[in-house]
């Protein structure tokens, strides 16, 4: 059967991994365990002298033995025999300022050397790891243990003899990596330069009201009210498997009527949606047989419209180049593109970026705009001429699409990426990390703007109801919680008003520091998003990512629970690393979850649909093992 695996099928638990290498390799050592009760064979004051004994040693060497640690190398990957093994009995670690980051052994630079050139912290422990203080060490806290692991050329655990000195590391850590990802020096008034006034949580989540994150009372374990009837024998652990007959898959658009499709790089195949997954219906239509010139270059994206007869089809100018300049218009039902828009705008041609429903079910409706964005733009695209009449198709021209409303920004927003709420409000991600949102009414000047956490927004996802934000970067994903109450005492969201200064600080998803070497350097996260529900009243159940060989699944009611276990002992913003990982064998295109009308009545969620670029697979993820 296909990969459905869980974090502990890729891994060993740090209990069993790390008191099996304590006891294989250091005896004398305290056990490297979260087991209740662990047995310590030093005490506290026994390794304070013998380290003490050690100070010539150390002096020699130029290390600080406050900075003293015990040093832990993983190994073996995700096999049974995968384990912890000691590297270092006793390292030390320093924080220097570089210009050189990849290369070892040099010696330390002064001040001279480093003047005028650009210079990072750079974390060095011994002469074992030399990486830059950035998110992509994927540096995880162990509190209890006293312990962080990080990611640099391996997988690595720092085992501090101290609290104080545990405490001390976190805190140098959380100044470089303040500087490293803004410019400037790590203070309060920095702080309040960088963050805003009004989202100091964001820079002290300790401080944060996190009161809003505790409103998850409805249970995700219940089965949605309209299920789909399971049939007899179906097993919901079965993977169902199709292999794509249009080509390389390029991108998936799922229906929440009947059929869902595979667009690639030749042409589109239809697949009929069952309780199960999607499965194929043996059609599959050529670019070449339509009108326009899909076939030069292959569509980027899809967005199915109007009742889901017809699909847009954006392809980039340039390869490798995201803007777009006109869009083709495929009609479902004839099989055949039927005409090759243009944007424009005042007479002049112009781009986009991306394009997206009006509103999370707009596809299944028979509207005819839907929403574009481009760097410094933002507005909506209408099919239908000034006067409300349907455009000649036919005319030898190709038809202009009406700028029937939006805005053009003079400075750069670099825009991103953006989606919709079910009443049409609109949430866009900035190359700087911003994360602006805007009421359907007006484009001209956000509601709320969120700052950015050192990462630009690669892709921007929004529940139905508008209370949670996705936002996917690079080495995270960030969820935030738009809900405040304003001065008359009523609950309200970042899209109908200002949030003023009582928002909550964000939460961070990521991958433990083995899931992500194991994922591979070059593999970053892309298309975080929600389950798909487009009716009032309903509550998304679970997260999805992609990261190259890895859909990543998140609990969306334990990630929003502050007393789970994940939060415990944690320094700075909130991380859950609680998750379940599909495995595929090869590079996965996109991971969705099917319209929530496709649960079954024995499982809590409709089935996960994953593309790779010659297959596509369904899953069930229910909660039974």
């Amino acid at each position: 059967m296909g990969g459905t695996h869980s974090r502990e099928d890729l891994e060993l638990s740090d209990s069993e991994s790390e008191s099996e290498t304590e006891s294989q390799s250091s005896p004398d050592s305290q056990a490297f365990s979260d087991r209740k009760d662990p047995e310590t064979p030093a005490s506290v004051d026994d390794i304070d002298a013998k380290l003490k004994a050690l100070k010539l040693k150390y002096q020699s060497g130029g290390a600080n033995l406050q900075n003293a640690l015990k040093l832990y190398l993983h190994v073996g990957g995700n096999t049974p025999n995968s384990k912890w093994v000691v590297s270092d009995k006793i390292a030390s670690y320093v924080f220097d300022k570089s210009s050189r980051i990849d290369e070892e052994g040099e010696e330390e630079e002064d001040d001279e050397e480093l003047e005028g050139k650009d210079s990072w912290w750079v974390l060095r422990v011994g002469s074992k790891i030399r990486v830059k203080v950035s998110a992509e060490m994927q540096l995880k806290t162990l509190g209890d243990q006293l312990r962080v692991d990080l990611v640099s050329k391996g997988v690595w655990a720092m085992k501090f003899f101290r609290k104080e000195d545990y405490e001390l590391f976190l805190s140098k850590y959380e100044e470089c990596l303040f500087e490293n990802t803004y410019g400037v020096e790590f203070n309060d008034g920095n702080k309040v330069k960088v963050y805003g006034k009004d989202f100091l949580g964001w820079a002290n989540p300790e401080k944060a009201d996190d009161s809003v994150w505790e409103d998850a009372e409805e249970s995700f374990e219940k089965s949605p009210k309209t299920v789909t009837p399971v049939r007899r024998g179906h097993d919901l652990n079965e993977e169902f498997e199709d292999v794509a007959d249009g080509g390389s898959i390029q991108s998936l658009a799922l229906g929440a009527l009947d059929n869902s499709f595979l667009v690639g790089d030749v042409g589109i195949q239809v697949v009929r949606n069952y309780n199960h997954g999607i499965s194929g219906k043996g059609v599959c239509v050529n670019y070449e047989n339509g009108r326009g010139s899909v076939a030069r270059s292959t569509p980027r994206k899809a967005i199915l419209m109007k009742a889901e007869t017809n699909m847009l089809l954006m392809s980039p100018v340039a390869e490798g180049k995201p803007h777009t300049r006109g869009l083709h218009q495929f009609d479902i039902e004839t099989g055949r593109v039927v005409t090759e828009w243009k944007f424009e705008k005042d007479g002049t041609d112009i781009t986009m970026r991306d394009v997206t429903n009006d509103s999370k079910g707009a596809q299944i409706d028979q509207g005819s705009t839907f929403l574009g964005l481009d760097d410094n733009r933002l507005c909506r695209w209408d099919m239908r001429d000034r006067h409300g009449m349907v455009q000649d198709l036919t005319e030898a021209n190709t038809p202009v699409l009406n700028w029937a409303q939006g805005h053009q920004f003079s400075r750069g927003t670099n825009f991103q990426c953006f989606a919709t709420t079910g009443d049409g409000s609109i949430v866009v991600g900035s190359l700087d990390g911003k994360i602006r949102l805007y009421s359907g009414n007006s484009m001209r000047q956000a509601k709320t703007a969120f700052p950015g956490l050192g990462l630009p927004i690669t892709h921007v996802d929004v529940t139905y109801d508008g209370k949670w934000i996705l936002g996917t970067t690079d080495t995270y994903l960030i969820l935030i919680c738009t809900m405040f109450t304003d001065k008359d005492g009523r609950s309200k969201t970042g899209f109908a008003g200002r949030m003023g200064n009582r928002i909550s600080a964000p939460r961070l998803l990521k991958l433990t520091p083995l899931d992500s070497h194991m994922a591979g350097l070059n593999n970053k996260f892309r298309g975080a998003q929600f389950s798909w529900v487009t009716e009032d009243g309903r509550q998304e159940r679970h997260l999805v990512a992609t990261v190259g060989k890895f859909s990543v699944i998140w609990n969306f009611q334990q990630v929003k629970d502050g007393s789970h276990e994940c939060y415990r002992n944690q320094v700075g913003l909130k991380s859950c690393y609680c998750y379940k990982i599909v495995l595929k064998h090869d590079s996965i295109v996109d991971s969705r979850f099917m319209h929530e009308k496709y649960a079954v009545s024995d499982s809590p969620e409709a089935p996960l649909v994953v593309a790779t670029p010659l297959k596509v697979s369904s899953f069930s993820i229910s909660n039974r093992r």
